[in-house]
């Protein structure tokens, strides 16, 4: 008897085990699958929050199958403690394993509302937009220029919200102490920038930050990006260029920027500039002569005068052989890699053309040719203004 009651024992427990097992394959299964999200979701997580409330938050939103397993997966991979306050987008299917690895790891928002502070080559402008989860698209809630406008009521509203993001947004081409500046006037930053950043040494690009963050530590981040990309850039350059260092790379590339928006140029600019340098002409790029007028302290906001093209100064490349001393801007990548890469022509000269480009010529009667033919569309767009 108590041998059959043992088998029944034994047997019970091995039922047992394996229910358990499959239950435990079966939860794992559901921790790893695409979850029921059918469009992207906001989670707010608000700070002291728990992995519960998490949970509750998800299973009230559609998110997750079962707000339990979710806890369970969560204390399982010893994650539940990293829970970060924040605005996180949860992905459409996104598994109850990629939710938690999203409100565990960076603590960075992802979602929600952010306010940018674009720093151009003209004007700066503050934007407050909001993303909307379901398509990963930004709405714009208020967009101002900090000199000219009014502070609109949006963005006093959103500087109280805990979970809005920051970004600094620098576009190719801007001058140094344009950054400097424009990091001066923000606001919810601390720290001093007493003086104006190596010229050329700042990448352009989206930096995120957060209220109190230091100006100083944003610079060097933008210095230590701007390093990088000039060193991955100068370990592929092409063979023979008439560049003997990174810094006169950089100068390089910074008249590139500043010649042309059109990312298809940015190489034959390079390729023009590499052939005058080999052949001994004079660059003759009028922003260097501009930068030689304004430092990179604002924009000259006219033509350049017949004796600023004449004066002697160390960035009139219509006085000096070569390169100018200096960059007279920060350039982007593309321009970099362009400057290093030039395309293989035999061009030695460009001048605008009416479309946003530039015509390129290989000698001076078709250059020649290329200037009166933009001369007749400037006549014929300052007819237009007038009429």
């Amino acid at each position: 008897m108590w041998r059959h009651v043992a088998a029944n024992g034994i047997t019970f427990l091995i039922v047992a085990l394996f229910l358990i097992a499959g239950v435990i394959v079966w939860g794992t299964q559901q921790y790893k699958e695409p979850g029921p999200l059918a469009a992207g979701i906001c989670l707010q997580v608000a700070p002291g929050s728990n992995m519960r409330r998490v949970s509750e938050q998800l299973d009230d939103q559609g998110a997750v199958s079962s707000a339990a397993i979710f806890r369970m997966g969560a204390d399982y991979s010893d994650r539940s403690a990293d829970l970060k306050a924040g605005s996180f987008l949860v992905p459409e299917n996104a598994s109850m394993a990629q939710i938690v690895d999203l409100v565990t790891s960076s603590g960075q928002s992802t979602c929600g509302t952010e306010v940018v502070y674009r720093v151009g080559v003209r004007r700066n402008l503050v934007q407050v937009r909001e993303l909307d989860p379901a398509t990963s698209a930004y709405t714009e809630v208020a967009e101002f220029d900090p000199e000219v406008d009014e502070t609109p009521a949006e963005y006093a509203v959103v500087k109280e919200q805990a979970d809005t993001r920051y970004r600094f947004a620098v576009a190719e081409g801007v001058t140094s102490w344009q950054i400097a500046n424009a990091l001066r006037e923000i606001d919810i930053l601390d720290g001093t920038i007493a003086d104006t950043p190596p010229e050329g040494m700042l990448a352009p690009d989206s930096y995120e930050f957060t209220p109190g963050a230091d100006r100083g530590s944003i610079i060097a981040h933008m210095q230590a990006a701007q390093t990088q990309i000039l060193a991955d850039a100068w370990a592929n350059r092409a063979s023979g260029l008439p560049v003997s260092t990174p810094e006169e790379a950089l100068v390089l590339a910074s008249l590139v920027e500043k010649e042309t928006g059109v990312p298809t140029e940015r190489s034959q600019v390079a390729s023009v500039f590499v052939n005058r340098m080999e052949r001994g002409m004079r660059l003759q790029t009028d922003p260097a002569v501009i930068y030689g007028v304004t430092k990179g302290e604002g924009i000259l906001g006219r033509g350049l005068r017949r004796s600023e093209l004449d004066a002697p100064t160390p960035w009139n490349t219509y006085v000096i052989p070569g390169l100018p001393p200096t960059p007279i801007a920060n350039p982007g990548r593309a321009s970099i890699e362009a400057a290093l890469n030039p395309d293989t022509t035999d061009f030695v000269f460009f001048v605008a053309d009416g479309s946003g480009g530039h015509a390129f010529a290989t000698n001076l009667d078709d250059h020649n040719r290329n200037v009166a033919a933009w001369r007749a569309i400037e006549a014929q767009q300052a007819a237009s203004g007038n009429n």
